[in-house]
């Protein structure tokens, strides 16, 4: 079996090559095909790929091929992982000190850059989509390009239910919250809707019975993983719900903005250090490029959110809060599902197909599925619908998607306004002209929206 990804030269590919290391079952992948425009950064992620098979001591890895050819890359695909990045970390520290220097929170999937990042992201996607469907018209395409339900929908026109949206956000959220009650993650259903970075755990049953009220209950027990430490017991208990990690910034917005605006550096300007040193020395020295790999990462994840942190005075990460089972093992329990038929419950971001009653057929929503050699297909939430709050949000935020996908597609200055200006982090139609102004002036890829 033959996965292609796009981006092959990003610093979390080789997450995804361990998990396939992994996999000793039959049919299992046999060859990675890696593309990326920058030839410097494949070699250096093909250069840890290589240690890594050397590492496992598995008897046939998976064949690692590099290529900087779109086309090549394609053709014989049977999976197809985009997690493509445009303009790189510095398009993305760009979008969040555009936001800061006029107030506004410029986070790059949440807010002012998201919606950046999304403008210059979407025409690509939809152009690779493009080619995917004319080249490997059979392959699965699952993406993890931010913003990754936006992204999703926009590639939905030319592929159909054969691309579907990961995220490690629910599940790490669903792994963690069973954990604290003592639970086996993988015996528990998870009751979660909404959309990417935006949802809830509504439900968490073992047994048939749902665990979540006894977990809200009790501090302790909210108080031994990171989304009970952000949030904090009295909030998550007026929700009834524990939040997506993503939603700190919108509950604790002013608070975030403020620490963000007062750090040394964005987020974006700490990985474009990070890992431009970790290029260069990959490059310099690329027999030790497995070492270099594991402390950059090691350091990337301990920082995580680390501004939300501070904030609700959450502490450091500990071990479980970064334990495996991220977005690649939501992507090999995937692959796997639609590959060899095995039945599987995973949260994915696909069509809505009126699941959510608040949204129509084609909007796509983050929401648990089945997924088997037909794909995957979303089930009924449990219990009740969206709140009445958590539909505002979620209607506000598919509005802002819409806009962005109109704006990408067809260069409307005014769909690109309104979609800053719909965001609840944005706080008038005027900060919304200037946000859109301001990217337009640093990003080539938005020359269109100029004045």
């Amino acid at each position: 079996m033959r996965l292609t990804i796009l981006g092959g030269g990003g610093f979390r590919v080789p997450l995804v090559y361990q998990a396939l290391l992994s996999d000793r079952g039959e049919g299992r992948v046999t060859e990675v095909v890696l593309y990326d425009a920058d030839r410097a950064r494949l070699s250096a992620i093909g250069a840890v790929l290589r240690q890594q098979a050397r590492a496992a001591g598995v008897e046939k890895p998976p064949v690692v091929t590099e290529t900087t050819s779109l086309d090549e890359a394609l053709r014989g695909a049977d999976f197809v992982f985009s997690a493509i990045r445009v303009g790189g970390l510095e398009g993305r520290t760009i979008d969040e000190r555009v936001a800061l220097d006029l107030g506004v929170l410029g986070q790059e999937t949440v807010g002012a850059g998201g919606i950046a990042y999304g403008l210059r992201t979407l025409p690509v996607a939809t152009a690779v989509a493009q080619r995917i469907a004319a080249l490997a018209p059979g392959a699965w395409t699952i993406n993890f390009t931010n913003p990754a339900g936006m992204v999703t929908e926009a590639m939905l026109p030319y592929l159909g239910d054969r691309v579907i949206g990961i995220c490690d956000s629910p599940s790490g959220l669903g792994r963690r919250a069973a954990q604290a009650l003592e639970l086996d993650p993988s015996q528990v259903y998870y009751d979660y809707a909404g959309l990417n970075h935006l949802g809830w755990l509504r439900g968490l049953y073992f047994d048939g019975v749902d665990r979540l009220p006894e977990l809200l209950a009790s501090d302790e027990r909210l108080g031994s993983f990171e989304e009970g430490r952000l949030f904090g017991p009295e909030w998550l208990r007026s929700l009834g719900a524990i939040p997506n990690e993503y939603l700190h910034y919108y509950y604790f917005a002013r608070e975030t903005l403020a620490a963000v605006a007062g750090s040394k550096q964005t987020r974006g300007a700490f990985l474009q250090d990070q890992q431009s040193a970790f290029y260069a020395e990959a490059g310099r020295h690329p027999e030790l490029a497995l070492e270099a790999w594991q402390r950059t990462r090691a350091e990337r994840e301990s920082t995580y959110m680390v501004e939300s942190r501070e904030v609700a005075d959450a502490g450091e990460r500990d071990e479980r809060d970064m334990s495996a089972g991220g977005y690649e093992q939501v992507a090999l329990s995937l692959m796997r599902a639609i590959a060899h038929n095995e039945r599987a419950s995973l949260i994915l971001n696909v069509r809505n197909r009126g699941v959510l009653k608040h949204l129509d057929d084609d909007a796509v929503v983050e929401i648990p599925c089945v997924v088997d050699a037909n794909g995957a297909r979303p089930t009924p939430v449990g219990g009740t619908q969206l709140t009445d709050h958590q539909a505002g949000l979620v209607c506000a935020i598919k509005s802002v998607e819409r806009s962005t996908i109109e704006a990408a597609t067809t260069g409307s200055r005014t769909a690109a306004i309104r979609a800053f200006a719909h965001h609840p982090l944005i706080d008038s139609v005027t900060a919304a002209g200037s946000l859109l102004s301001a990217y337009a002036g640093h990003h080539r890829e938005l020359g269109a929206f100029r004045l």
